[in-house]
């Protein structure tokens, strides 16, 4: 049963409209002015404000205006008498749903309502499989729907409760501290402290200084004695960001925390000792980084006890729609610009671009987009990504007719997929059917060209 707010001045015409809706089987709330209105609005799981336009202190045009701040979403219908149209045409541009002139008709009345609730339901079930959706791909801020972030996801809630140390790899941009603070969170640890430093962005003297601390002393400038990231990680978890930049001498040093819990703070002859996780990523292959002499092998198997692989985004592009979703969502509220969206078109470029930044990257990309977008929706022309700066009057689109391709008046999005399935069938032929000689042509990945062909069913004959 659908409910319904019925708001006028006029007791009788009031009692009336209450008694057909009811007669209809709907739910009826009622109330004489907008401010009573507005109290069941707040209180009440409606599914439609029906109200008249001209009212005493609050007339229909503020309350619906107030309804729209508290529920954007809800639909409202204006009643309004004849020399009133012209205001009624303005509130359908503040978002009223419809509007009806009196006198109407019992059954035109029906029809707008029926219209206008089954509007609106479609519209909390879409929000429903959205919000379902977030819930079931997404994991401690992460968003993955892909079977290796499903792993991935899988594979924290297993290795988060044990005290091992834990090597997460992946291309910079591919979200490895949030893995960390995610196994942090879903650790024993997870009311204790959770310290990072990025080990390539301090020099090695001070990189040793943050890590261990140092005494009153110790050097020119170290006027009171200073705590380490160690001593600050105490029982909890520290995560060595781009552990693969520390310097060898750093490298021995750590070991030997690892293996016998003590250090002392630079400048100072004491043990400390301390109960810390350790938690490092890297963006680099360590295995080569050892057999480069560059990294300890000891050191590298007393980080890899566990190891967590995160994939580029290249690699999983069904989560590009849903991440762009969920930036549009974030800079929507953080730029108050609560309707923004982003246009099926704009989605389908995202997944076409070589996103060699990763998600850090898709991620500036809305931002900027959010920014330089006209209006609440964000179109392909206002994606600028950092691998895939516009280009304008290149020798290709001064030269490229699209209509030797597909007929005229072809709408964008099926002109874009007839031209890249006719560049990688052509491709294909080309390099007879050689996937990576294919790519390197286009200029792709191997990955993104198979995700290709499966969407456009490219098989070879």
């Amino acid at each position: 049963m659908h409910t319904i707010l019925v708001v006028d001045d006029e007791p009788n015409y009031l009692i009336i409209l209450t008694e057909i809706l009811r007669d209809e089987g709907f739910e009826v709330f009622a109330a004489e002015n907008g401010e009573k209105a507005l109290e069941i609005v707040r209180s009440t799981d409606l599914d439609l404000v029906l109200t008249d336009m001209q009212m005493p202190v609050m007339g229909g045009m503020e309350l619906l205006r107030q309804i729209k701040t508290i529920n954007r979403n809800l639909p409202v219908i204006m009643l309004t008498a004849y020399g009133e149209v012209d205001k009624a045409v303005v509130a359908m541009q503040d978002g009223a749903f419809n509007y009806l002139t009196k006198p109407f008709k019992n059954d035109e009345l029906i029809a707008n309502i029926t219209k206008a609730v089954e509007h609106y339901s479609l519209l909390r079930e879409n929000t429903r499989l959205r919000n379902e959706v977030k819930k079931r791909y997404s994991f401690a801020e992460m968003i993955g729907k892909n079977k290796q972030m499903q792993l991935l996801f899988t594979m924290i809630e297993k290795v988060a409760p044990t005290p091992a140390s834990v090597l997460i790899t992946g291309e910079s941009g591919t979200g490895k501290e949030l893995v960390a603070r995610a196994i942090h969170n879903y650790s024993l640890r997870d009311k204790e402290p959770f310290i990072s430093i990025n080990c390539a962005a301090l020099p090695e003297s001070l990189l040793e200084s943050e890590l261990f601390g140092h005494e009153k002393g110790a050097f020119t400038g170290a006027i009171a004695l200073r705590k380490g990231r160690f001593e600050l990680a105490d029982r909890g978890t520290l995560f060595l960001d781009e552990i693969g930049e520390m310097a060898l001498s750093l490298q021995a040093k750590l070991l030997r925390i690892i293996q016998e819990r003590t250090f002392q703070r630079v400048g100072g002859t004491q043990e400390q000792k301390v109960d810390v996780r350790i938690v490092a990523a890297t963006n680099k292959d360590l295995k080569e980084e050892v057999e480069a002499s560059r990294f300890r092998e000891d050191l590298y198997y007393r980080l890899n006890v566990l190891h967590v692989h995160l994939p580029p985004l290249r690699e999983r592009i069904e989560d590009i729609p849903l991440l762009a979703e969920h930036f549009v969502s974030k800079f929507g509220r953080r730029l108050n610009k609560p309707e923004l969206k982003i246009s099926p078109a704009t989605l389908r470029l995202l997944t076409t671009l070589p996103w060699v930044g990763n998600v850090r990257e898709l991620e500036n990309t809305i931002e900027r987009a959010s920014i330089l977008c006209v209006g609440n929706t964000i179109l392909p022309e206002d994606v600028q990504s950092e691998g895939n700066t516009a280009k304008v009057a290149t020798p290709v689109s001064q030269s490229f007719d699209p209509d030797d391709i597909v007929p005229p008046g072809t709408p964008l999005p099926d002109m874009l997929d007839a031209i890249e399935e006719k560049a990688l069938r052509n491709a294909l032929v080309k390099a007879d059917f050689v996937q990576t000689k294919a790519a390197e042509s286009l200029g792709i990945t191997k990955s993104l060209l198979q995700y290709k062909m499966k969407k456009f069913r490219i098989k070879k004959n």
